[in-house]
């Protein structure tokens, strides 16, 4: 077994608010998802958040890879 950390588990509100750290805007709400945008040189990069108490891991995963962060910050 490894120690590396692992991703936590963070609430809709928790992942926006790394992401808006990161250069993303909140731009709307569309339902229970809140959707998050950043420019950039080569286009505009939206990522929507279920806005839940809990993320599942695998929708956490994909937002990750969607909007480029590093897994790095979301860990816990």
């Amino acid at each position: 077994m490894s120690n590396m950390p692992k991703i936590g588990i963070f609430s809709g509100k928790e992942v926006c608010a790394i992401l808006e750290g990161l250069g993303f805007a909140n731009i709307r709400q569309s339902g229970s998802h809140i959707i998050m945008q950043q420019k950039t040189a080569t286009g505009t990069i939206t990522v929507p958040v279920p806005n839940h108490k809990e993320i599942k891991i695998g929708t956490l995963q994909s937002i990750i890879r969607q909007s480029g962060a590093k897994k790095t910050n979301f860990m816990r």
